[in-house]
């Protein structure tokens, strides 16, 4: 495993962290199998860690909290998510902060996962969604650098909507932020006209979700595939994503080298760019955990297939089924 500098905390994450919503919320997640998936990938080097109040209320929080007291001789870092108030995902530009993100209630959700998670203090609290229209409102900001004074929080950021990677723009420049969660992979390279050259300036942490796509950039779904009801993609792959990302998937399979698959060309896609702190992807099963944890330690792709990867950027622009 590698480890690159989270901005400007001067902590060494892995390049490779876990992202904990299929922790959580997803169908199929099995107790034992979690755990296991989860112990694994701290066996293999991953010290980074990112979790959500909104993944089924508390629910991973809590895993990963056993996870931290099986583990408890090794430095893990530790990052959550306040879930926005009015329950509405994504944020919309004409909402008004105190009805997403008010005083009290930043207040009273970092204690619910500090509780959940049983620490006394997190690494990296963010805001589960984020609207750059708040950026001058002070209450957010005078409730952060009280949570942050008490010795709640060591650092804050912020959780971009899909596909609005300049939505954050304006709030890095108040300097109250230390990271930035957005979705960057082979498909969506937008975060690197603006968002991620304002990064490196200000020395500002990125976490790029959402590297397989939710899943198109695994190669494995066809336009005729499925979701059971009470999965969220199935609200998501509506036939008009579902068969364009299917399209954008299939025209990438010529590409991928012989020893590889699909999802390790897109993790190492990532891993290429520096200025990438960490990586989350969702892992429930050992044998992804190994998959995704190897990427690290393979090397960096060929500079020519990078350079044909860079010509299947795809802009989007968030519609009603964008959740």
């Amino acid at each position: 495993m590698k480890y690159r500098k989270f901005g400007r905390t001067g902590w060494q994450v892995s390049e490779m962290g876990y992202g904990m919503w299929g922790m959580a919320g997803w169908t199929g997640s099995e107790e034992k199998e979690v755990n296991e998936a989860l112990d694994r990938a701290i066996e293999l080097g991953c010290n980074f860690f990112d979790t959500a109040w909104g993944y089924g209320e508390g629910k991973s929080e809590e895993i990963l909290n056993a996870t931290l007291k099986r583990n408890a001789s090794k430095k893990l870092y530790v990052a959550t998510k306040i879930p926005p108030k009015n329950r509405i995902w994504p944020s919309k530009s004409h909402f008004d902060i105190k009805d997403v993100f008010p005083a009290n209630y930043i207040v009273e959700y970092t204690e619910k996962s500090l509780k959940n998670l049983g620490v006394e203090c997190m690494d990296l609290q963010q805001f589960h969604v984020w609207e750059d229209a708040w950026a001058q409102q002070d209450e957010w900001k005078e409730t952060i650098s009280k949570l942050t004074k008490e010795g709640k929080v060591k650092a804050w950021g912020v959780s971009v909507n899909r596909w609005e990677p300049n939505n954050c723009l304006e709030t890095i420049k108040t300097d109250l932020i230390d990271a930035v969660q957005v979705i960057y992979n082979i498909f969506d390279q937008a975060p690197e006209d603006l968002l991620l050259p304002l990064c490196r300036e200000k020395d500002i942490a990125v976490i790029a979700r959402v590297p397989f796509d939710e899943g198109t950039l695994t190669g494995t779904f066809t336009k005729d595939t499925t979701f059971p009801e009470d999965d969220w993609r199935s609200k998501y792959f509506v036939p008009e994503n579902l068969s364009s990302s299917v399209e954008h998937a299939d025209a990438l399979k010529p590409l991928i080298p012989n020893e590889m698959t699909m999802a390790q060309m897109a993790l190492r896609f990532i891993l290429a760019n520096p200025e990438i702190s960490t990586i989350i992807p969702g892992m429930r099963r050992i044998k992804n955990v190994d998959m995704n944890m190897g990427c690290s330690d393979a090397g960096p792709l060929d500079s020519s297939l990078l350079s044909e990867l860079k010509k299947h950027r795809w802009d989007r622009i968030p519609t009603e089924w964008s959740m």
